[in-house]
């Protein structure tokens, strides 16, 4: 069973990030970071965690405004680092855990958490400013992987400190639930009092950081039914993003042992360090993951896109999903080979695409509304696809409908539609093998 092995709490001001690429740890300004910093990079070579569990907020780098999420969870193989304006940082980017946030995903979800969910985004100095200092790496990888939460705390409305103070419980029901044997760490980052626009850009309270931390250790419950105003009026505007900090202490105990805290306001931002660990080993609530789709396996083709299919088989289905964009669909009618060979598909996806095996798609791990698209772009309805999927042709599927209409999304931009023509003279797609029955479906099934 995954455990939590304890909690660190550090400030991602780029600063950070500055003061590491640039080799300042001689530097009496920078230096207290660097010290501030050893004993949890100690604590974690000693504690040797499987994974970072690292709830950030993006800084509107690889996150925007056109769809902006509470709560999202970081499902990806491998994460970089982003491009914040002036080049990436030299840094090699970070191995994902997949399994173990899919798990996540579903638990949290189980719990009424309304979860997001990301890969191939890069991560932002939320991320790798204090994980460049948290551990060590040798050019090529890092010791342990990484599950990034990021927190939407820049466009209001924004989580309430309560709510991340229950996602933090939710949390430690998830890991303590995953049935591999697993050390977590939970990094919570951000804070502490700054605010970084308008005439108050520059303010900063220490009296308030040390109140909070005081608090965050002994009584988090008090955090909690704070409003979002009263902290921005004690920490600064964006200083209230220490909420984050709420989730990494809701999944931990009622009572922790504080291993070691520093604080140091060099510029901006207050800079605080913390390493918690229980003080209690309260076993967590059962989880109820997988509770929703218990049973699912029983019914004959049928395949729930789920999480571990969206990070599988992303390649695909991003391909299939571009063909939205006119330029890609241009160059797919123009030459499939050569569009198959620039999006890096597999010998197996060229094949499937190839035939326009629509249910060899979807149990290879495509999602239905690629499917309708690529019919779209070669001029296939969405019945014809329905039909081949049943193993049918298109007029035995369609004396079991009401009528014997043919739709697509093809839009005005369209080009001739090859059924476009009386449904009973419409040409069906390649024949496709016999409708599987339970049997077959379970030998199939996430292939």
């Amino acid at each position: 069973m995954a455990t939590i092995i304890g909690g660190i709490a550090a400030s991602h001001t780029p600063t950070i990030g500055f003061a590491f690429d640039r080799d300042k740890r001689d530097d009496p300004v920078w230096a207290p970071i660097f010290a501030a910093f050893a004993p949890v990079q100690a604590w974690l070579e000693a504690k040797r965690p499987d994974v970072l569990l690292m709830i950030y907020n993006d800084h509107i780098t690889s996150f925007f405004f056109d769809h902006y999420s509470a709560f999202a969870l970081g499902t990806g193989e491998r994460w970089m680092p982003a491009d914040e304006g002036g080049g990436a940082r030299d840094l090699p980017g970070i191995q994902g855990d997949p399994a173990f946030a899919a798990h996540l995903g579903r638990s949290l979800m189980a719990d009424e958490f309304d979860m997001s969910f990301f890969q191939q985004r890069a991560l932002d100095h939320g991320c790798f400013s204090p994980l460049s200092v948290l551990s060590r790496h040798d050019g090529q990888a890092w010791p342990h992987r990484l599950v990034p939460l990021q927190v939407g705390v820049l466009q209001f409305p924004i989580p309430t400190a309560r709510r991340c103070y229950r996602l933090g419980q939710a949390l430690r029901r998830a890991i303590e639930s995953y049935p591999q044997d697993l050390k977590v760490a939970i990094v919570a980052t951000g804070g502490l009092s700054h605010q970084v626009h308008g005439e108050r850009a520059g303010f900063n309270n220490t009296e308030w950081d040390e109140r909070f931390l005081d608090l965050f250790e002994k009584d988090p419950e008090q955090l909690t039914a704070m409003t979002h105003a009263q902290y921005a009026a004690l920490g600064g505007l964006e200083g209230s993003e220490v909420i984050m900090w709420l989730v990494m202490r809701g999944a931990l105990a009622e009572r922790v042992n504080c291993l070691h805290r520093t604080y140091y306001l060099p510029s901006m931002a207050g800079i605080a360090t913390a390493i918690y660990e229980n003080a209690e080993n309260t076993p967590a609530e059962p989880s109820r993951a997988d509770e929703q789709l218990a049973g699912i396996e029983q019914l004959p083709g049928t395949y729930p896109f789920t999480i571990e299919r969206g990070v599988r088989c992303y390649r695909l289905n991003a391909f299939l999903h571009d063909l939205v964009i006119p330029e890609n669909r241009a160059a797919f009618l123009a030459n499939e080979e050569a569009v198959f060979e620039l999006a890096a598909l597999s010998e197996e996806e060229r094949d499937l695409v190839r035939r326009r095996d629509w249910r060899g798609l979807i149990r290879y791990g495509a999602i239905f509304f690629v499917l309708e698209k690529l019919g779209a772009v070669v001029g296939v309805s969405n019945l014809h696809i329905y039909a081949a999927m049943r193993g049918e042709t298109l007029e035995a599927f369609q004396a079991t409908r009401n009528t014997r209409a043919l739709y697509s999304v093809a839009g005005q931009g369209a080009g001739a539609l090859k059924w476009d023509a009386p449904s009973s003279a419409a040409t069906p797609p390649s024949p496709a093998a016999p409708a599987p029955g339970p049997t077959d479906h379970n030998k199939e099934r996430d292939k």
